[in-house]
């Protein structure tokens, strides 16, 4: 049973990710792209968002510095939030949509370094792959690195002192993380761009309807796709690097 239900998994990732890289890019993609918002609202949200990058790059030196041994889970981490976020899936609204991958990391390491993470990897997504933009950076890193991370770092923490099992925190985090980098995302094309009649308001449900028939098995594909992996490295005694920021303990890597 369980072998079946890893197998449905393991094929619905296998063709998002097939469909994501031979499918040509249309309309909006989720990270806003290169040029697209006003110039103030640009900086404004650059402005926002390197404090949280200052405190993650501090928690990354702390943490690499007592546990050297999380390089290669660093790395990984960052590699999924690449992956995921890369495959842009074709919408049948004319936009697309992909996965964030941030609230694997966020679990993992908390979401300071996560803002990290997600910043690096926009820069390298804008560069080479034409999907944000670099006057867009600080917009697109607060909507997934920062917004997105958080929730799913609080959301997780919360199911678990609640008593929730960490495979059902674990897919609600990573879901519900990817939801509210959408909605967030949405929120600063409302910003910038509000309806001439109805506003903010109405502006911000138009671009949220762009992306919501996508995005919601898209986040719950993400959430079972996060189950996975974590349990993997539970598996491969990988235990102690999984409560470092939750107890605070040092790393007991096997």
């Amino acid at each position: 049973m369980k072998e079946g239900i890893k197998l449905k998994i393991s094929l619905l990732v296998l063709y998002f990710g097939i469909v994501g890289l031979i499918s040509p890019a249309v309309g909006h993609a989720m990270h806003i792209m290169e040029g697209f918002l006003p110039q103030e609202h640009a900086f404004a949200w650059l402005a926002v968002v390197l404090p949280f990058i200052a405190w993650g790059m501090r928690k990354i030196s702390s943490t690499l510095k007592d546990n050297p041994e999380r390089k290669l889970l660093l790395g990984l981490a960052a590699a999924f939030i690449f992956v995921l976020s890369a495959l842009k899936i074709p919408s049948v609204t004319g936009s697309s949509s992909h996965a964030t991958g941030v609230g694997l990391s966020a679990i993992l390491f908390g979401p300071a370094v996560s803002s990290v993470l997600s910043g690096i990897v926009l820069v390298f997504q804008a560069l080479l792959l034409a999907h944000g933009g670099i006057s867009t950076w600080g917009a697109n890193t607060f909507s997934m690195g920062v917004a997105g991370a958080f929730v799913a770092w609080g959301l997780f923490k919360t199911c678990r002192m609640l008593g929730v099992s960490e495979k059902v925190a674990v897919f609600l985090a990573a879901a519900c993380g990817d939801w509210v980098t959408y909605m967030v995302t949405a929120g600063q094309l409302a910003f910038a761009f509000p309806d001439p009649v109805g506003g903010v308001w109405v502006s911000f449900t138009k671009f949220m309807s762009v992306f919501a028939i996508t995005q919601i098995p898209l986040a719950i594909s993400e959430g079972l796709l996060s189950v996975v992996v974590y349990n993997g490295l539970l598996r491969y005694g990988q235990q102690g690097i999984i409560d470092i920021w939750w107890k605070g303990g040092k790393a007991n890597v096997k």
